[in-house]
């Protein structure tokens, strides 16, 4: 094979011909047959799959078409045409990809022909080959579940906003759904009627309640730690581990608990209090939507204190004592120590982690629902089944598992996302391995 020109021309050549296949250039021009014979196998299966390809994304535009005639197993599943769909896009999108990647090879492996004047021999192209494509082939195994398993559940569940998938007409397989665009969103968010109303009032709580819950564990575990290190007392390690036994208990237990500890009707605390003549009237601790949204924060309060706690007190052993003597000497009380030393250094360490105990309290699950089930009822409950505590994650909850508004959660889930994603986009960018990673 004679040698290549080092023009234009020859340039416009190779990425033509790479264009046009595969793996083409590095076969008749390049003289790199391992590279070429790879590139050229990748399109050989695609465009052996590429009627299944077309199939099943013709599927997932189309959601299937109702058959009432048909037995129910054998109707089209929107679903599945649905999943099935994401999968062979994330295939044409890797294959794109490497169609790219082949088009660039060729164009460096040219570059570096034009550089040096001569090919490079078949050993040394299968050496240099396999030692850049080993780290390639030893993380495809954990790409490819991480789009499976991580990915493609992703954008389904973004997918089904822009549907109707919910019950009672479109179930599958018994009934097909269908692309419905943003009508979801302005259902949930300006319709004005029960949705809307419901969506509203549960968002404006679940902001509420991640405030106040964040900081009042916070500031509560901060005021703990102080006190626990001014005071100087033999027991002190004794109080950190009492003050830290509602955080080790399983949540799941601890609200059990209190739920049944608070009951309006034979719950201990409210016949305790009536039998020390507190109070006349059992008090309805989860019986009104206030009354309910302040307890659970109060809980939350006994159940989180004790993690801040820990780390503020490590924060605090971290500051040199040399500021806190030059600071008595210099005449500072007690409290401008708290509040010129103290406080802005622990507030220094820790603020990373109250924005995400922020963004973790608005999906803290486990809080509402074991407490009080999202209850009590308010106006819209019969027909959204958001209660008065019902937050946006325990409100997916019951659309998925008893409404089957499969379409409506997921609006709920993009929109808890779009909120959250940049608090651990920032988290991320602050930590020390993406800060190296980066130089």
């Amino acid at each position: 094979m004679a040698d290549l020109p080092t023009d234009n021309s020859a340039k416009k050549k190779i990425k033509v011909t790479a264009t046009c296949f595969m793996g083409l250039s590095h076969l008749l021009f390049l003289r790199d047959y391992v590279k070429g014979a790879f590139f050229a196998l990748c399109e050989i299966c695609f465009l052996a799959c590429l009627p299944v390809t077309i199939k099943k994304l013709i599927g997932m535009i189309t959601l299937g078409s109702p058959h009432p005639e048909l037995p129910v197993k054998m109707r089209d599943n929107s679903i599945f045409m649905l999943i099935d769909g994401i999968l062979f896009v994330s295939i044409v999108a890797a294959f794109v990809i490497v169609y790219v990647l082949s088009i660039k090879s060729a164009e460096k492996g040219y570059a570096e022909y034009c550089r040096t004047g001569r090919f490079k021999s078949q050993k040394d192209l299968l050496d240099q080959t396999m030692g850049k494509s080993f780290p390639i082939f030893g993380l495809a195994p954990a790409f490819i579940m991480i789009v499976v398993f991580v990915v493609v559940p992703l954008v389904f569940s973004v997918l089904v906003a822009f549907t109707n998938y919910s019950d009672p007409a479109h179930i599958p397989p018994a009934n097909t759904v269908d692309w419905v665009g943003f009508q979801n969103f302005a259902e949930l968010m300006g319709g004005g009627n029960n949705w809307s109303h419901g969506f509203v009032r549960v968002v404006i709580w679940t902001f509420v309640w991640a405030v106040l819950s964040t900081f009042t564990c916070y500031f509560g575990g901060l005021i703990i730690a102080v006190l626990l290190k001014e005071v100087n007392v033999k027991i002190a390690p004794a109080f950190r581990f009492i003050f830290i036994l509602p955080y080790a208990v399983p949540s799941v237990v601890s609200m059990l608990v209190w739920k049944n500890l608070l009951n309006g009707t034979f719950g201990i605390v409210n016949r305790t209090l009536m039998a020390w003549g507190f109070i006349e009237n059992p008090i309805p601790w989860l019986g009104t939507p206030h009354m309910a949204q302040f307890t659970v924060v109060m809980i939350n309060l006994w159940a989180g204190f004790g993690y801040f706690m820990l780390l503020s007190m490590g924060t605090m052993t971290a500051i040199s004592e040399d500021m806190y003597e030059a600071a008595r000497i210099d005449g500072a009380s007690k409290t401008q120590i708290l509040t010129k030393i103290t406080m802005p250094l622990v507030l220094y360490q820790t603020l990373p982690l109250i924005i995400m105990s922020f963004a973790h309290n608005v999906n803290n699950f486990g809080a509402i629902f074991f407490l009080t089930g999202g209850a009590p009822s308010v106006a819209d409950s019969t027909t959204t089944l958001a209660g008065g505590t019902d937050i946006l994650v325990t409100w997916i909850y019951k659309l998925t598992m008893t409404l089957m508004k499969y379409n409506y959660a997921s609006v709920i889930a993009v929109m808890i996302f779009i909120v959250l994603a940049p608090f651990a986009i920032w988290q991320f960018r602050q930590t020390k391995a993406f800060k190296e990673g980066s130089v």
